[in-house]
């Protein structure tokens, strides 16, 4: 049982606690389950965006997406910062100093996100006009609608540090269910805009309205997290330092990260077409999409470094390995499935046109994915114990030659040139970010050692299942593959506690999806997890 944050637990018993494996695996089945629900959406969705709004609209809409994103980092790091320093306050026991933080961290994004808005406002139509390839007649509304978006940017750059104090206090279960809802109304509140208009205004303003129902909702449950927010405002001077000094590299992370990962969709704008725009996009938002998978875990361990770097570093490790560890069970078998059978399923999708443009887009992209996914493993770990330093570094050392890597290859090889670019700068990534790990906490050298072998054997796999076979034989490959990786992780990867989780939220399906039925083997499973933490 977690304690209640009116009375946190002392400094040893907090890095067990807020740490627990119990906690951490439910918010971590938490934070998956808010993120399918939209990914299910968007698969019925997205075809009928393109097919209402037309290729070119809808890649402009995909920007606005982009963008609505991306400026939401505008908060410099802050977010992030305050989820780890709130959360190594409540392992320090230093939860007195909370409320002051929290307010001061809220003022100084306020600040930030009025100026990000001004920003936006600026640079639009240069954007819109000079540099993005948007036909003549989508112009004036794009401009519209990226108008309305820079006016929603204080509130969604606050969101962010509202959510982040909850993360820290691994108050998870209404933050992922207000998380969920306003992602599904995101793809849903477009459709219901399309019978009455047709142009871009009025489907993001409907998006604007969705963040800012959003950000009233987290302000509400981050004031019952944290009830010494209510005595009243205080910004304090001298907590504006500690928050500054971290979050200085998270600024730069947040600025060069994004663009790593999103800049080729403007290079594509500006090189070829909108359209085309639409053909990378769409698969890439797909395998973005099977992140949910390393998003739901890295939520959660994240202020779980935090919290346990402070007390216990073998802890620490062993939360690293644990993350790692579920996120290749997790995602191999997605990409593997996405790599096999791309072609039929984009045509089935979107249709052939989009399947012929698209195909090997996908596979490049989810091969990138699969590996972006373990990356951001160390990542977390060095921003939770506080060497964000290190990932920004590392960023700016790769940003211009992946930049130029990027246009180069547009020009030579168009859109599968930016998929081939970005699948490779994941190659980097993972040797650099790895090593980087062992050398701020060298307990994680065992389970990064451990991860070569299937990480080969991985590869070696998707290179199978992309050869010019027929479907029949693609999916006899992955029965082949997946049914003994299923059987090896479950008899030598999962240790006894989560096979017992993992059992007693299967039965726990089962008895909500057929209520009445025997309970009698379900009982068990659920003593045997009330003693058995995920995480050890």
């Amino acid at each position: 049982m977690v304690t209640h944050p009116d009375h946190p637990p002392g400094r040893g018993e907090a890095a067990t606690v807020l740490t627990d494996g119990r906690l951490l695996g439910r918010n971590a089945i938490w934070n998956l389950l808010s993120q399918v629900a939209p990914l299910a959406v968007a698969v019925m969705t997205i075809p009928v965006l393109i097919r209402g709004l037309g290729t070119d609209r809808f890649g402009v809409l995909t920007l606005a997406w982009m963008v609505l994103g991306y400026f939401s980092l505008f908060d410099f790091g802050l977010g992030r910062a305050l989820t780890k320093l709130v959360a190594e306050r409540l392992g320090l026991g230093l939860e007195s100093d909370i409320p002051d933080l929290v307010w001061t961290a809220l003022g100084l994004m306020t600040a930030l996100g009025l100026a990000g808005a001004a920003l936006v406002i600026l640079i639009v139509p240069w954007l819109v006009r000079g540099v993005l390839q948007i036909p003549g007649p989508l112009q004036r509304e794009s401009l519209v609608a990226f108008y309305l978006l820079a006016a929603s940017l204080p509130f969604l750059i606050i969101t962010e540090g509202l959510r982040g104090v909850m993360m820290a206090y691994q108050r998870v279960g209404l933050i992922n269910l207000v998380n969920a809802c306003v992602r599904v109304f995101t793809l849903v509140g477009p459709l219901l805009v399309l019978p009455f208009a047709r142009g871009l205004g009025p489907v993001v303003a409907v998006l604007v309205v969705v963040r800012l129902a959003s950000w009233a909702i987290h302000l509400r449950l981050c004031f019952g997290a944290v009830p010494g927010l209510r005595r009243g405002v205080a910004v304090r001077s001298d907590l504006i330092r500690p928050l500054l000094s971290f979050c200085g590299w998270l600024t730069l992370i947040n600025i060069v990260e994004p663009i790593m990962v999103q800049m080729d969709r403007f290079f594509i704008g500006a090189l070829v077409s909108m359209a085309a725009v639409a053909y990378y996009t769409t698969p890439f938002e797909l395998v973005t999409k099977a992140w949910c998978i390393q998003g739901a875990v890295l939520g959660t361990v994240f202020p779980a470094f935090a919290t346990s770097f402070v007390c216990d570093r073998g802890r620490t490790a062993l939360i690293f390995g644990k993350a790692l560890n579920y996120i290749f069970i997790l995602m191999f078998p997605i990409t593997l499935a996405l790599v096999a059978l791309a072609p039929e399923g984009l045509a089935l999708w979107l249709g052939p046109d989009f399947a012929r443009q698209s195909t090997a887009v996908l596979r490049w992209l989810a091969i990138g994915g699969f590996l972006f996914a373990l990356t951001k493993v160390p990542s977390a770990l060095m921003q939770g114990i506080g060497r964000p330093d290190l990932v920004a570094k590392l960023h700016l050392v790769e940003v211009l030659p992946y930049l130029l890597t990027v246009w180069y290859l547009i020009v030579r090889h168009g859109i599968e040139g930016a998929a081939l670019a970005w699948t490779g700068r994941m190659v980097l990534d993972l040797f650099l970010f790895f090593a980087a790990a062992q050398w701020v906490l060298p307990g994680t050298s065992a389970p990064t050692r451990r991860l070569a072998w299937p990480l080969g054997l991985s590869m070696l796999s998707f290179a199978v299942a992309a050869l010019p076979l027929c479907v029949a034989v693609r999916f006899l490959f992955l029965l082949i593959v997946l049914v003994p990786f299923s059987i090896m992780t479950w008899r030598l990867a999962l240790g006894p506690e989560e096979k017992a989780l993992l059992l007693d939220r299967l039965a726990m399906i089962y008895r909500l999806a057929a209520p009445g039925k025997s309970k009698v083997g379900t009982m068990g499973l659920a003593v045997v997890e009330d003693s058995s933490p995920l995480a050890g």
